[in-house]
């Protein structure tokens, strides 16, 4: 089978597409026909080796986090459509099959085409964990997304006007329509205006998206009021304000299908909706990564095979 490679750390091109041998599912497992993966940014950071004190992976690895496709039994495609987080490291979505722990799998959305459904798990699962797992969001309150343009952003955007959050959105002139559409009710042009002139009063939560200078980031906490909360999806090292007691927590995703089969429930009846800007081929992954990476994406990419 078909599947890219890491063989050394580096640049988007050492992604190599190669011949393998077909994985076998043990015990537990079950072989899934690859829809459709994704571009996160971890998947960069961990190509490049910059992340490899912290997490750790042995060469040669093939990256994707998350997966759909169907369920191979004996050599034959089931009527069964599944979605999975692979989980960070152990990637393995950018090849024709990947082999899935049984119960890591959740039945894929019906209602969206099966490749699309791929660019749920991560970036829904970061959404929902950050605003509420981590950020204990609350009707009523307004919440800040900083970086709505992206895959995690369009999701919580949604996810907190559905709590009857009021929510407000960082975004570009290209992503602003897109953020409107997905219920935000304030979308402040970051290209354009600064976010401390753009807000009429302090949010109760502030949900970063954004990798940046992290003393520029840090100094967000000035937007949430005394005792309010901010939490990052990407992992940076910010600073709290003391004084005002603003802390940061910064969210590492973690498996949960339990959520994540909200989430499809969520999409199957109208109520989260997927951005998929972009399909790319599993060929094509290196210039994803260099995409992903020069931040030209919007809303989600999803890679098929």
């Amino acid at each position: 089978m078909r599947a890219v490679q890491v063989t050394r750390f580096g640049t988007p091109d050492v992604l190599q597409v190669a011949e393998v041998d077909q994985p076998v599912p043990g015990p537990g497992e079950a072989l899934v026909r690859v829809a459709g993966t994704t571009f996160n940014a971890v998947d960069a950071a961990i190509r490049s080796g910059v992340m490899t004190e912290l997490i750790p992976v042995d060469l040669p690895y093939t990256p994707g986090l998350e997966v759909s496709g169907t369920v191979v039994a004996d050599s034959t495609e089931t009527d069964e459509h599944v979605v999975a987080f692979l989980g960070v490291p152990v990637g393995g979505g950018a090849a024709e099959f990947a082999v899935v722990p049984r119960d890591l799998l959740v039945p894929a959305p019906r209602s969206v085409p099966l490749a699309d459904a791929a660019a749920l798990p991560v970036a829904g699962l970061t959404a929902f964990q950050g605003l509420f797992d981590h950020g204990h969001l609350q009707p009523g309150e307004r919440v800040l997304v900083n970086g709505a343009g992206g895959g995690v952003g369009g999701f919580a955007v949604q996810l907190a006007k559905r709590a009857g959050a009021h929510v407000i959105a960082t975004a570009g002139p290209r992503s602003r329509d897109a953020v409107l559409a997905r219920g935000a009710d304030e979308v402040v042009d970051y290209t354009a205006t600064s976010l401390a002139d753009a807000l009429d009063a302090p949010v109760d939560l502030l949900f970063n998206n954004v990798s940046g200078d992290p003393a520029q980031l840090s100094r967000l906490t000035d937007l949430v009021r005394p005792g309010g909360r901010a939490v990052s999806a990407p992992p940076l090292p910010l600073t709290d304000d003391t004084d005002r007691d603003v802390r940061w927590t910064v969210l590492y995703v973690r498996n949960d299908t339990a959520q994540l089969a909200d989430l499809v429930r969520r999409v199957d009846a109208g109520e989260l909706l997927l951005d998929v800007s972009q399909h790319r081929p599993l060929a094509d992954l290196a210039g994803v990564h260099a995409d992903g990476e020069a931040g030209t994406f919007r809303g989600r990419v999803v890679v098929i095979p």
